[in-house]
């Protein structure tokens, strides 16, 4: 099992390591900072020093409790191998910017808008794209559910991530707001839970910023009409502070 050190420090830039096993170009470590694909987010690069070489890592997957480093070009390391790996973290941290800023929509929609949902998005470094399902949404409501959103962040909301017990998880109304997110908390022993004190709690294994003050303004970019309740959304952040 790879130790997920991204779960206990989310701006951790750089660690040191073992190597476990090497699948191909694909480098499995004792303990890992990188963020694999998952959840809509996409993965974090880096690079990776082991023995006099050192490896681009240009994709990261889970593969149960593992956590694979996709390295550029031929692995020489080997199981035993000291490793330092280091985060691309422009990259990592808009991630995180992103991320942060969906789940604070997704909370004042959940919050203030009870006939709309947020169904799924996908997480770029530069942009995030949003599904919703909302009875009546337009471009010009989104503006006002977007300008309610980026007054609340400018608040300065702390941000941060728990463990639940999974009694403790399913007596908390709409903690997974999928039917997929439903079923896989049924099936949980522990349910990490992401809050934005005051705003919002919802079932994520991804990673955050520590305050809604990091996000940076929430601009739309692009709305697309996807259907009758079916909407689609990109937006992209201004600087943060």
């Amino acid at each position: 099992m790879t130790v997920k050190l991204y779960w206990q420090d989310a701006y951790l830039k750089e660690f040191d390591s073992t190597v476990e096993r090497v699948e191909g170009n694909a480098i499995v470590l004792a303990e890992t900072a990188f963020y694999p694909t998952g959840g809509g987010v996409q993965n974090d690069t880096g690079t990776l020093a082991s023995g006099d070489r050192q490896y681009r890592i240009v994709d990261v997957k889970k593969n149960g409790d593992e956590v694979l480093h996709y390295a550029e070009g031929q692995v020489d390391a080997k199981p035993g191998d000291a490793a330092h790996g280091q985060i691309d973290w422009d990259r990592r941290y808009a991630l995180m910017r992103h991320h942060t800023a969906i789940h604070l929509l997704d909370g004042v929609v959940e919050r203030n808008y009870k006939n709309g949902t947020i169904t799924g998005g996908s997480i770029f470094p530069e942009k995030a794209r949003i599904d919703f399902e909302m009875d009546g949404l337009n471009r010009e409501l989104l503006q006002k559910i977007l300008d309610d959103t980026n007054a609340i962040a400018q608040e300065g909301h702390r941000v941060f991530a728990r463990q639940l017990t999974k009694e403790e998880a399913l007596a908390i109304p709409n903690l997974a707001r999928t039917e997929p997110g439903r079923e896989m908390m049924k099936a949980m022993e522990s349910v990490r839970v992401v809050e934005i004190e005051g705003v919002d709690m919802q079932m994520d294994g991804g990673l955050h910023v520590a305050d809604t003050k990091e996000i940076g303004k929430m601009t739309l970019s692009k709305y697309e009409n996807k259907g009758k309740h079916s909407k689609r959304a990109e937006i992209v952040l201004g600087q943060s502070q």
